[in-house]
């Protein structure tokens, strides 16, 4: 019996939609549009306060506009660095084919819910359960390794342009990883300890991303693939 082979497939050609084909083209503007649309849906958690709120700031404060403020914000850069990143992948892409769209389709699924996991951390009322803030952290988590899984599927069906080898290959991954293992780790931490502690981890990605960052600037392969 042959050992399994480590080398990327390559799917029948007549199956894949080439990267500058029409059908391509439409797919990029297909999960562009959901990507919009979720950031759009931030909206709706945000509720207006009565009029006498307004009379002054304290008034807001004390009606919860900034907890909602917040939630919407937060959300808002999460939905746009999910569909920074999807761009990043989708340029480097030579086509799309069935697997492919499929994850696609279930990262951008996830995304969707990213408005209505939002409600419950930016609600005055669920705020303080430790559930809305899991199932907030579980949201991304997944969203992430779909994110991943993608990547890795254009790898192996032969469909990715650039591949990152060495220490390029491990700065993408810790960089792909860096997302799904801190929201993971938030998740036990907030129903331990609150969901004020597993917010305040939520911290580590962006402290974390700095020095990725300038690396990144430096050496562009690694941030192809992810």
């Amino acid at each position: 019996m042959n050992a399994p082979s480590d080398r990327p497939s390559h799917p029948d050609p007549a199956s894949v939609y080439a990267y500058d084909s029409h059908e391509f083209g439409r797919g990029v503007t297909f999960f562009d549009a959901i990507y919009a649309f979720s950031a759009t849906l931030l909206i709706t958690n945000l509720d207006a306060p009565e009029p006498a709120a307004w009379r002054s700031l304290q008034g807001l404060s004390e009606a919860g506009i900034g907890t909602q403020l917040f939630g919407f914000a937060l959300s808002f850069v999460v939905i746009a660095v999910f569909w920074r990143t999807n761009v990043r992948m989708m340029r480097n892409l030579t086509g799309l084919d069935r697997p492919t769209t499929a994850i696609n389709l279930l990262a951008a699924g996830l995304v969707i819910l990213i408005p209505f996991t939002t409600q419950g951390i930016s609600d005055p009322a669920t705020q303080d359960y430790a559930l809305p803030t899991a199932l907030y952290a579980l949201n991304i988590m997944l969203a992430a390794l779909a994110q991943i899984a993608l990547g890795w599927v254009g790898q192996h069906r032969g469909l990715n342009r650039v591949t990152p080898i060495g220490r390029e290959r491990t700065a993408a991954l810790v960089n792909a990883w860096l997302t799904p293992t801190v929201f993971a780790v938030s998740i036990p931490v907030t129903l331990a300890f609150g969901p004020a502690a597993g917010q305040w981890t939520w911290l580590t990605v962006a402290v974390a991303q700095l020095p990725l960052a300038r690396y990144h600037r430096r050496h562009p392969a690694a941030v192809a693939s992810t």
